[in-house]
């Protein structure tokens, strides 16, 4: 499972490169801002890719100097603040997303609609596996 995910992992990455000169990091911060217009904090960003605050703060900051991101005060504390995704980084994330999802399903493509509809069942069987064993910890 793991080798297959790295291969998929490496081969987005190289295309995200050479396509947008963008890592695969600066693309997952992205898609968490899409999905949180409002914005998200940096440790929650931290959290959800599962890399450290210090790597989260980099590369927002690297993304907001290109004016992709931009910091805003967090309505519900005064001291913090959020990051969400500018106008010209919603464009640029639509336009790599699209691309990306394209190079997945051509990754996949031969592998038959029956056996990735197992393979997701396989898989949501092992999380939840994994989820209760987590909780009776």
């Amino acid at each position: 499972m793991l080798s297959c995910t790295v291969r998929i992992e490496n081969d987005i990455r190289a295309r995200l490169r050479a396509r947008f000169d963008v890592t695969l990091p600066r693309f997952d911060l992205m898609a968490q801002l899409e999905r949180h217009p409002d914005g998200m904090r940096m440790g929650e960003l931290s959290k959800r890719m599962m890399v450290t605050g210090g790597n989260v703060t980099g590369i927002a900051s690297q993304l907001e100097r290109e004016g992709l991101v931009a910091r805003v005060p967090d309505p519900r504390d005064g001291r913090a603040y959020s990051v969400k995704l500018t106008p010209a980084g919603r464009r640029a994330f639509a336009t790599m997303a699209r691309e990306h999802e394209g190079w997945v399903i051509e990754l996949l493509g031969d592998m038959p609609g029956d056996d990735k509809a197992r393979l997701l069942e396989l898989l949501a069987q092992m999380k939840g596996h994994l989820d209760a064993r987590e909780e009776n910890a």
